[in-house]
């Protein structure tokens, strides 16, 4: 009868070490991530940007957050070599530093009353900058959590990178709560929206700390015994999984959830254009109220996938959460608080979780050891730059004016989660496959009960 241990590359695993080191890195790093995105909804078309023509404002502060996945490719070709090459615990250190003082760099710009065209020509720097660091993140640090956790508890602990993600964007919303609320109108503009870009200070000493502590996995320390790792991952990556790479490319517009959420939802609810009037300290809670309730489900559904399987939650996150789109921005538009926080729960705290819980371990598991971090960032960052680009999209086909912006809006998030479905439904399942089998697409799943034997003692064992 098999062991844990024979399905697993030797050496020791450092899971809760490996988890903690990716929740907190992803929650700092994405706390840089995030602050940008509200900012960039809720302040920057006034501050980078000339005022008279308030459209034409929201339509290029809204660009700007979209410029930083333009430069998540590269970031992506780049951090994935290092990250498959160097290891895992490198390249995550490194994504730390650059994002932490990119951040810093936005506090410190200038606006445009002040500095004319060169205020945003400096933002969209540091955006690209941004952009560039963030692209290592999810697939480094989603990579050294699956090969430190143990077999058949996978989905569980790579789900708290997500988690992580999610505590970042509520950490963000929460610096911008009390300074929206409590500074005067005048203060918040001139300058305190940039207290919280100078905070990341502190994501730059935090994050080092905690990952200088976590050992390279046991899974890349072995690739490098045995002489495995590849000079050009990503050349082998497209030869040996371009496929599964394409997979991932249409899982990854599933990002059109929190753009609706977090982005166009906050210019459509806030901006005068738009004349809905939603108070900024009030619109700010919506999402983070989602966010609250998605770090107690994620780690329910990510243990949910290692007993039913990765594909399941994601095809019916990926569905339902695209039909409620149309509700969510019916209630921005009716002005109805309640129903707006109440889908928001539902759309983004509950049903995307399906999706976003699961994605961690999903997507590295369908690549092996050697490219593993090279074809899940330049794969995933293709399909995440894709949505980048529509909260300016949605402003251009449903401008400040236009008639039946839920429908509009809400049609095109939903064709797109229905992409991502289908491409969750035509891949192979991986949970019950071995470490050293992922990426081989004839690899034969565990037998069920012998999986759900070796499930059982993991935990017994934690």
């Amino acid at each position: 009868m098999a062991s844990l241990a024979s399905h697993d590359p030797h050496g020791a695993h450092q899971t809760r070490k490996a988890t903690a080191s990716g929740w907190i890195g992803s929650a700092l790093e994405y706390y840089d991530f995030f602050i940008y995105a509200t900012a960039a909804s809720l302040i920057f078309p006034q501050l980078f940007f000339p005022s008279a023509d308030p459209t034409t404002a929201i339509i290029a502060s809204l660009a700007t957050y979209g410029v930083g996945y333009v430069a998540r490719p590269i970031g992506a070709f780049v951090l994935g070599h290092w990250g498959d090459t160097l290891g895992r615990k490198r390249v995550l250190v490194m994504c730390m530093f650059l994002m932490g003082f990119s951040t810093i760099g936005v506090g410190l710009l200038p606006t445009y009353a002040q500095a004319g065209l060169l205020a945003p020509a400096l933002l969209v720097v540091m955006r690209l900058i941004q952009g560039f660091a963030v692209a290592g993140e999810i697939s480094g640090a989603s990579s050294m959590i699956l090969e430190h956790a143990p077999f058949g508890r996978r989905g569980y602990f790579s789900s708290f990178t997500l988690q992580g993600v999610q505590a970042g964007q509520i950490l963000a919303a929460a610096v911008f709560l009390p300074l929206a609320h409590y500074m005067p109108k005048e203060d918040f503009n001139s300058w305190g929206w940039r207290i919280p870009f100078l905070l990341s200070f502190v994501v730059i000493v935090v994050g080092y700390v905690i990952r200088r502590e976590v050992d390279e996995t046991p899974a890349f320390a072995e690739e490098v015994r045995e002489g495995h790792v590849p000079k050009a991952p990503f050349v082998q990556a497209i030869t040996e999984s371009w496929r599964d790479m394409l997979r991932v490319v249409c899982m990854a517009l599933m990002n059109v959830i929190p753009v609706v959420t977090t982005i166009f939802g906050a210019a459509y609810a806030v901006q005068p254009g738009y004349g809905i009037g939603f108070e900024k300290d009030v619109y700010l809670w919506i999402p983070v109220l989602g966010n609250i309730v998605a770090v107690g489900v994620i780690p329910l559904v990510g243990r949910l996938s290692d007993r039913i399987g990765r594909r399941p939650p994601i095809i019916v996150g990926a569905l339902a959460s695209g039909a409620l789109s149309f509700v969510y921005l019916y209630a921005i538009s009716i002005h109805h608080v309640p129903l707006a926080i109440a889908m928001s729960i539902l759309m983004w705290g509950i049903v995307y979780q399906g999706y976003n819980a699961v994605f961690p371990s999903f997507y590295p598991e369908l690549f092996p050891t050697r490219t593993r971090v090279s074809a899940m960032a330049i794969s995933q960052n293709l399909g995440t730059l894709v949505t980048a680009m529509l909260p300016a999209v949605f402003t251009a086909v449903a401008p400040p004016g236009a008639s039946n912006i839920p429908m509009t809006v809400g049609a095109i998030t939903f064709g797109i989660t229905v992409v991502a479905a289908l491409a969750a439904w035509s891949a192979r399942e991986t949970h019950r496959v071995a470490m050293t089998d992922l990426g081989n697409r004839d690899a034969v799943p565990m037998d069920r009960a012998e999986y759900e034997r070796l499930r059982l003692q993991s935990l017994a064992q934690r």
